[in-house]
């Protein structure tokens, strides 16, 4: 289960499909060097996306 306090390059690394859907909300975190650093929960937030949106999103193709 992908959390908000993740951080995102730790998502991507362990589920690379996540990639297409941090796209889709316009974030293009496999890119960004902040990755490492940053939570899901500030990286939605500083992109003014619906954090709940985006992990049920990334959670249902996770656990497919």
């Amino acid at each position: 289960m992908i959390t908000r306090d993740m951080m995102i390059e730790d998502v991507i690394q362990k589920h690379p499909e996540t990639i297409a859907v941090f796209k889709k909300f316009g974030l293009d975190c496999n890119e960004c060097q902040i990755a490492a650093y940053e939570d899901v929960e500030h990286g939605a937030g500083v992109h003014s996306i619906d954090v709940e949106a985006l992990l049920a999103e990334l959670n249902r193709l996770v656990s497919r």
